[in-house]
């Protein structure tokens, strides 16, 4: 295989999956209890990839510090998109430093080795020709629809305006080394240098070939969708964890407290804790460090890195950040709600409660269905919290 390198697009922050996005970029966000990008680079690295280059932005250091200068004895070359002016100018910042053929991927999406390797072995038939990933998705109006004709696309549809698309831009691209010549010759729109238009233009001039796949490929665009993504990753099994029982997962560093219950699927990560008479599943993810106190009960839930549940809380449909602390009898009775997003009001999403990093709830505190609460807020004994809770706030009865 010709394309050894790889350049992963993970400069953007994911505005629309505020508060998590704070204090990381969307690729660190989790998906069940590891970073949705640690997938992607796996991804890779098990199509054949043997060198990646990360462009990073928003929060860059997020990345470096937890990858380091190679993953699983991969080299990872950085390099900065200083400001966010679209895909095409992220993809340029890596000229320099990309020799020869490429394969382009989003950051913030988990796909499978499987996938892209797809992609590279249809590319290597013809090396001059570029070649995309398309999936088929009944949602096809949240993302970019593409049209097809023989195998080759036809055209890319931004912003559907219409449910007749099903098929959908997969954001894996192989280029000749000609795309960065190609991207500098692209006109900019409101400022900003998109892929998908210097696409367009290569469709105009001559072929662009369209690889139909249907393995993993799975996006979060609103907090809701982290529980979505968690639910993929533990239907398909894809953890790292040691497997002790048909769909539990439990790494064995962790303390699993003998009068403990974990309902598959469930994954629970390295130094973990859970107590007795806890039930922690089905449909949860508990990253590193967690831990889960005495007769606690947590279901369709991602905790992520050090976060604390103390005893007797219930938490459902939740996303717990980093370092944040849940005291005893926390109560987080689980979705469906109305959620703002932005200006935006989203009805009808399964959603308990979003806490990021860092939070601190004092105990015997509720929150109603569809609470965002931002890093570093402060919820006090007995508070009960609904709506938006900004960050570093404190609420007190």
């Amino acid at each position: 295989m010709s394309v050894r390198t790889a350049v992963v697009l993970a400069a953007g922050e994911g505005t629309r999956l505020r508060p998590m996005t704070r204090n990381r970029p969307k690729p660190m966000l989790p998906a069940a209890n590891r970073p949705i990008l640690e997938y992607v680079f796996d991804a890779l690295i098990d199509a054949g990839i043997s060198r990646i280059v990360a462009v990073v932005g928003y929060k860059r250091d997020r990345v470096k510090d937890y990858f380091g200068p190679t993953y699983r004895d991969v080299p990872i070359s950085y390099v900065t998109q200083a400001k966010q002016l679209g895909s095409g100018h992220a993809l340029l910042q890596a000229r320099s430093v990309v020799d020869g053929p490429v394969l382009v991927v989003n950051g913030d999406r988990l796909i499978d080795g499987a996938t892209v390797a797809s992609v590279v072995d249809h590319f290597e038939e013809d090396q001059d020709t570029p070649a995309l990933a398309v999936i088929e998705r009944a949602d096809a109006q949240r993302y970019g629809a593409v049209d097809l004709r023989d195998g080759d696309l036809v055209s890319i549809v931004e912003k559907p305006d219409s449910n007749q698309y099903r098929l959908i831009n997969g954001g894996i691209y192989a280029f000749p080394e000609s795309i960065f010549g190609a991207i500098d010759e692209t006109p900019r729109s409101d400022g900003e240098l998109a892929l998908t238009d210097t696409i367009a233009r290569l469709i105009e001039r001559g072929r662009v070939r369209a690889i139909m796949t249907d393995g993993m490929w799975v996006d979060a665009t609103y907090p809701w969708d982290l529980l979505a993504v968690a639910r993929e990753v533990l239907a398909r099994g894809r953890v790292v964890e040691d497997e002790q029982a048909d769909g539990v997962w439990v790494d064995e560093s962790a303390t699993v407290h003998e009068d403990a219950t974990l309902q598959g699927p469930v994954v629970v990560g390295p130094d973990c804790e859970v107590g007795p008479n806890a039930v922690v599943g089905s449909n949860t993810a508990l990253g590193d460090n967690v831990t889960v106190g005495a007769n606690a009960t947590i279901r369709n839930s991602v905790l992520d890195v050090d976060a604390r549940v103390d005893a007797g809380s219930t938490i459902i449909d939740a996303v717990v950040g980093q370092d944040t602390t849940l005291g005893a009898n926390t109560t987080i009775p689980g979705g469906p709600a109305d959620v703002q997003v932005g200006t935006d009001v989203y009805e009808d999403q399964r959603l308990g409660a979003v806490l990021a990093d860092r939070v601190r709830a004092r105990g015997n505190v509720s929150l109603s269905p569809g609470t965002l609460v931002g890093p570093k807020a402060t919820l006090h004994s007995g508070v009960h919290a609904y709506g938006h809770v900004g960050e570093g706030v404190e609420v007190v009865r």
